[in-house]
């Protein structure tokens, strides 16, 4: 089981690397876009921040032109990891890397079947959407389970990666459901730390220390 940092903010990854427990980083293109840097300085930034794998997700229009983006990519820092859209042509360039030991996700993956593709093209991570699922499809944590249990039958290396997590309950229902992986913004890491009753308590035993 590993957490992601979903950002593209080095500040973002400095905190969250200094909690010594975040295994690595996601980003999209969206997120790459609030970033005043290009995205190979600032893929280069956090792969230099962060020891484990950052993401780069491919948006060129051709296969070609797809593969070409990831190689001047990887070739940045050997830690960054690629993050490619789950269509039957995606996969096959998903593979190639795969087989050369690049750190590939399937990203936007809305079905089991799309999971099953993914374990046997040899990719390492089927990457789950579960908030957009659940207001596209109606239940984004039901998609996490089917596809766990795909890939639990397949006895492959591919985990699922889940994303687009808006609260604490998501997340937490994403692990019971069976992902391996999850990512998530600073903000909902840090809010997930905290709890009005954990405070409470704290308050309640340090006034007893200081009462005697």
């Amino acid at each position: 089981m590993s957490l992601f940092l979903d950002s593209a903010l080095p500040a973002d990854a400095r905190q969250a690397m200094a909690l010594g427990f975040v295994a690595g980083i996601t980003t999209n293109p969206i997120l790459l876009a609030k970033v005043d840097r290009t995205p190979e300085d600032a893929i280069a930034e956090l792969a230099d921040i962060c020891p484990g794998p950052v993401f780069y997700q491919l948006t060129a229009p051709t296969v070609a032109e797809r593969e070409a983006e990831a190689r001047r990519f990887l070739a940045l820092r050997s830690n960054v990891a690629l993050k490619i859209g789950m269509t039957a042509e995606n996969l096959v360039l998903a593979a190639k890397f795969a087989r050369e030991g690049v750190k590939v996700g399937m990203t936007a993956s809305y079905g089991a079947a799309q999971t099953y593709l993914t374990c046997e093209a040899g990719v390492a991570y089927s990457i789950a959407y579960v908030n957009r699922s659940t207001r596209l499809q109606g239940d984004g944590t039901a998609l996490v389970s089917e596809m766990r249990a795909v890939v639990d039958a397949c006895d492959t290396t591919t985990t699922i990666l889940v994303a687009s997590l808006k609260s604490a309950s998501e997340v937490v229902q994403a692990v019971i459901a069976g992902a391996h992986h999850v990512t998530i913004p600073l903000p909902l890491l840090l809010e997930m730390g905290d709890h009005p009753l954990s405070d409470q308590a704290i308050e309640e035993f340090g006034r007893s220390v200081r009462n005697g």
